[in-house]
């Protein structure tokens, strides 16, 4: 068993190697704890994820269904979106709900549901989970150009499932779909 301490690596260089403004990749030569180089580390620093788990007043969860070009599937997940610049993770939260379901709801009736990292080895992402409850579709849908977005709701204990038998598969929703029910499991019927 190896009982040295843990260290973070060195970075000696780094180069903005990014293909486009869409997708930014980071070429990175390091040095590892153990004095090693490694000249060749790419990784990809996106920017932080917001996702919303809205429950309406009869226990229903609201979901998005939308083509996901990375896949090529047509996958269904909680509304959420990129934390916006010059929005704090609140504020790109609530945008996202609002913009993607037409769900307006405000700061004060979100709970946070913590952060989860899909791939800490090639991403710098963390994505940030909330949840509402009692929400009521009160606005318009706006979503980006890019975005055809079905609006789904669906019993909570269906949706947790549809997670157990594979139907939601995103793994950002799955997390903050676990942690839910194990949060409010009375929501959930678990």
């Amino acid at each position: 068993m190896n009982t040295a301490p843990i260290k973070k690596w060195i970075v000696l260089e780094e180069q903005d190697v990014s293909p486009s403004p869409w997708f930014p990749l980071l070429l990175h030569k390091v040095q590892l704890a153990n004095g090693q180089i490694v000249d060749d580390y790419y990784f990809a620093p996106l920017g932080d994820v917001v996702m919303v788990l809205a429950v309406t007043p009869d226990n229903q969860v609201v979901l998005v269904k939308q083509y996901k070009h990375g896949l090529g599937e047509i996958l269904i997940e909680l509304p959420g979106g990129m934390k916006q610049k010059g929005r704090t993770l609140v504020e790109s939260a609530l945008n996202e709900l609002e913009e993607e379901t037409g769900i307006k709801t405000t700061a004060d009736k979100l709970i946070s549901l913590g952060k989860i990292s899909n791939n800490p080895t090639k991403t710098r992402q963390i994505t940030y989970g909330y949840i509402v409850f009692d929400a009521e579709f009160n606005s318009v849908q706006k979503p980006d150009e890019t975005e055809a977005i079905e609006v789904l709701t669906m019993p909570a204990p269906e949706v947790l499932q549809q997670v157990k038998d594979g139907g939601i598969y995103v793994t950002d929703s799955m997390n903050f779909i676990f942690k839910a029910a194990a949060l409010y499991p009375e929501v959930f019927g678990c």
